[in-house]
Parts: C-alpha cells; structure tokens; sequence
C-alpha cells in the first residue's frame, strides 16, 4: 500500500475547507449591535462577522479560521473551565474581572487573565476588520488628527509600538469617554481593561495571527493591515465610548 505523505499545511486546508462553507453564511453584523458594556457569566464564541476568506490575500482563509475557530475557542472554553471552580466570577462583567485581577483567587487567577484576555481582545478584532481599505471619517477621523497629527502618523506610530512588542501581545488605541486616543501596547492576552481604560481597536500581533503568510515579517504584516480595517465599525466604537458605553 502506497502512504501518502500529508504535511502540515495540506492537513490544515482540509480542516479548513469544512469551516469555509460554514462561514460563508454569516452575515455582517454592525459593532454597535455586536458590543456589549455587561458581558457575564460563561463566555461563548462570537461567529466572524463575514467570511474567513474575504480578508484574503490581506489575510489568509487559513489562519482567519484556525485563529478563531481554534485560538479564540481554546481561550473560550479555558476561561469558562476557570468559572466553573469559581462560580462567583460568573455574576461579574468581564471588565469588572478584569480590572479587579487582585481580587480573583489565586487558583484560577493567571487562567482568567489569559482566558478572559484572550477572549475579549479577539472579540474586539473581528469586529474591527472586514473592509477593504478606505478611511476613517467624522468624530473619529477629527480626534485621530487631534491625538496623532493625522491618519499616516497613526499608522507610523502604531506600527512601529506593534513591532517592539517582545514575543506576543497586541498594540491598541485606547479611547476616553472624552474622546481622547492614545496608544497602548500589551504583552500575552492582556487588554487595556485591566488598567481601567477601553480599547477602540487593536492588532494581534502573535505570531499565529500572520505567520502563515508574513512568516517573521510581522512589520509588513502591521502595514498591510490596515487595508482590511473597517473604519465605520471603528466609529461606531467611537461613539458609543463617547457615550460612556464600555465597549467589549
């Protein structure tokens, strides 16, 4: 009998396949509508709000999928194994847990902190994507030009604290119920929560989240992304932090 010999790759298209057709019929859903300001109780994972292969070549069909369908899952099904041996957690929102790390039990504390972390930073990032370049406009587009000096200086600046994250992590402009934008960056899983603020977008910038396609590259990857940034859901995101609304 002849053995065929399947690399990794080959193997992980075909799981690939499966996930494609099913997320080919979700349909995009609005920021506003996907946020919330109470999440509680056992966490679920959110379904992409738009097919795993539309941020394609940008981002590919593969990695979109094994980072939600398998990254995003495990942190998911993590951080609800973590409630179970502390059912009190469940009655708490997520930034409440969040920015009161001190407060969870020493046993399961490191387990939220990636779990939870990881679950409400993915949250935010599908929500933030799907586009196909453009930019931002109104409110968010007159404090970015306030806080950075304009669009390119952003993305400069942005970039460049994405690319000095050491390991893994995110990089993130925060938003004040004032408006005002400011750069963060995180090391891990850890969200801006955790200090008490509230992320208006950020970026992934874990190797599993480019690898497949920029290979080490991840300031190409930092620069490429913003051609898939969706800038309207970013406003949305905008206002709601205007209105006191801590957005998830």
């Amino acid at each position: 009998m002849t053995k065929t010999m399947l690399n990794r790759r080959t193997l992980l298209a075909a799981a690939t396949g499966a996930a494609l057709a099913a997320s080919a019929k979700l349909a995009p859903a609005s920021a506003a509508a996907a946020a919330s300001t109470d999440p509680k109780g056992p966490a679920e994972l959110p379904p992409l709000p738009y097919e795993a292969a539309s941020l394609a070549p940008t981002i590919d069909a593969e990695t979109m999928t094994l980072h939600h369908d398998k990254h995003h899952q495990a942190y998911v099904s993590n951080f609800n194994a973590a409630l179970k041996q502390e059912p009190s957690l469940a009655g708490l929102t997520y930034p409440d847990i969040l920015a009161g790390l001190d407060k969870v039990p020493q046993g399961v504390r490191q387990a939220v902190r990636n779990n939870l972390g990881g679950h409400v930073n993915h949250s935010m990032f599908w929500q933030i994507m799907g586009a196909k370049g453009g930019e931002p406009e109104g409110e968010v587009l007159a404090a970015i030009e306030r806080d950075f000096g304009g669009v390119a200086k952003l993305q400069e600046a942005f970039g460049a604290a994405g690319a000095k994250v050491f390991g893994s992590g995110w990089v993130f402009v925060t938003v004040t119920s004032e408006g005002k934008l400011a750069l963060d960056s995180k090391p891990n899983q850890d969200t801006p929560l955790m200090d008490g603020k509230r992320a208006l977008f950020g970026n992934d910038v874990w190797e599993h989240a480019y690898y497949l396609t920029y290979r080490n590259r991840r300031p190409d990857y930092l620069k490429a992304w913003w051609q898939v940034v969706d800038w309207r859901r970013i406003g949305e995101r905008y206002a709601l932090a205007r209105q006191g609304k801590l957005v998830i």
